[in-house]
């Protein structure tokens, strides 16, 4: 019986030898294709946004978001070079998700009467030129994700010392309590904590790489799992002070719970062994709630989360819940389908830009919208899930899985502590909320996760479906 190869194995010619059945151009056709669907649906929220706020059309964010939009095209034509395999998903998705945002942070602007030059929005559209240059950049420098590999001590270096960062005297800055922040007076802040995670999600791929076996084989078996030796705790026991570092030292519950959920996961993966997951999470709950009775900030934030709608709680001036409840009253005004761009009142939640955007589109999309775009998340993840997975060599499947959790982590953080399934954090909403520093490091995801489809579809043992 004759069997017709699959897209992208190997097949044999008739003189011999090894020939590559390749679709590149299928791959980045799909993609080019969706590409301009979500630069259209950017386009169409930035004039209904205008009609529906200002009752006009203004060229100026237009022209701006047009030129954002060939940016990423470029991104795409690096990729026909570069990149030829690589999965066809993924760029179209964080363009729709990064648009979506501008144009809610543009609605936000308008409700302050801050439009210009130098609003918000300019400012992001800046970021995510610079952001898709970072991707560009990543495209073309690593050729092979292996070589990440040779750097895993260096990453993790470079990890430390960019968590270090904003506990320095002079470009370390506080803002909205957390110590997160490194800039210069005259200059704009960066946080380098969202650089450090690709940074730590590279250490954690390479070192559990290489000790694999004795975090896996090792250990004394009780109720049916196998746990390890004492001996073997000292990785985990490192990453969980260095998160407890994070929320004393930097004030941020939210970056801890991430650092330490990406090692978890990747631990998990590594070794297979449920065992490492519940002790992990034994550690950080107990430091948790050990933290919050003993620090104020992180005490506030679990009250906030338990009785938001206490008056005494509500009105007061530090540390209180009104930003929590505002955020709800908007979703609640939103529904089902929502008050259509421009017809809310997003600013009347603090901070909507940022940490409440999700609240911000909530109220002007609706419920349906808030899925939507929660689904878009869904499907980015599970492609990055998908192209770690599929991943011969152990390191890339690593780095593809962390690097895919820590952005499904990050959202459910942030749209968990917003609609008050979990306390309240103060991270971003990757590619939607206000922050350069955020979306750097998120595109420079994109570029990892592209790199690594492009690397393991040119594996010449791997079938992988367009």
């Amino acid at each position: 019986m004759r069997t017709t190869p699959a897209a992208g194995t190997p097949a044999t010619p008739p003189g011999g030898g090894v020939r590559r059945i390749r679709l590149p151009q299928k791959l980045r056709n799909l993609e080019l294709g969706l590409l301009i669907m979500a630069c259209l649906i950017n386009g169409a929220a930035i004039v209904l946004v205008q009609l529906g706020a200002l009752g006009r059309l203004d060229p100026q964010l237009i022209l701006l978001g047009a030129g954002l939009s060939i940016l990423v095209v470029g991104l795409h034509v690096a990729m026909r070079f570069v990149a030829r395999d690589a999965d066809p998903f993924l760029l179209p998705i964080a363009t729709v998700l990064n648009g979506i945002g501008i144009a809610m942070i543009y609605r936000i602007d308008i409700a302050f009467e801050d439009v210009g030059w130098e609003s918000a929005a300019v400012r992001q559209i800046v970021w995510s030129a610079i952001a898709i240059i970072a991707a560009i950049g990543t495209i073309l420098l690593i050729r092979n994700h292996r070589l990440l590999f040779r750097y895993t001590y260096l990453s993790g270096l470079i990890a430390i010392v960019l968590l270090l960062l904003p506990l320095l005297p002079v470009i370390g800055q506080e803002e909205n309590g957390a110590r997160v922040w490194v800039g210069i007076s005259g200059f704009a802040t960066f946080q380098p904590g969202e650089i450090a995670k690709i940074a730590l999600a590279v250490f954690f791929a390479g070192y559990l790489v290489r000790n694999r076996d004795s975090l896996s084989m090792v250990g004394t078996t009780f109720l049916g799992m196998r746990f390890p030796r004492v001996r073997d705790f000292g990785p985990l026991l490192v990453v969980w002070a260095l998160s407890m570092a994070v929320i004393v030292f930097q004030r941020d519950l939210g970056t801890a719970l991430l650092y330490f959920g990406l090692f978890l996961v990747m631990l998990y993966v590594a070794t297979s062994r449920l065992s490492w997951v519940l002790i992990g999470l034994t550690l950080f709950v107990g430091g948790a709630i050990v933290a919050s009775q003993t620090l104020d900030y992180v005490g506030n934030r679990f009250a906030n989360w338990l009785d938001p709608f206490n008056p005494e709680r509500y009105d007061a001036e530090i540390g209180g819940s009104y930003q929590l409840v505002q955020g709800l009253f908007g979703l609640g005004h939103g529904g089902l389908v929502g008050t259509g761009w421009g017809q809310g009142r997003p600013d009347l939640t603090p901070v909507p830009q940022s940490d409440y955007i999700i609240a911000s589109l909530g109220e002007e999309l609706g419920l349906a919208g808030v899925f939507a775009i929660l689904a878009l998340y869904v499907l980015f993840v599970a492609r990055g899930f998908r192209i770690g997975f599929a991943g011969q060599d152990d390191f890339g499947k690593l780095l593809g899985v962390g690097l895919s959790f820590v952005l499904a982590l990050q959202v459910f953080i942030v749209v968990g502590g917003v609609m008050r399934v979990i306390p309240l954090t103060g991270l971003t909403t990757p590619f939607l909320a206000a922050g350069g520093s955020s979306l750097v490091a998120n595109w420079i995801i994109v570029g990892l996760l592209l790199r690594l489809s492009d690397t393991i579809r040119n594996h010449p043992r791997l079938v992988i479906d367009g």
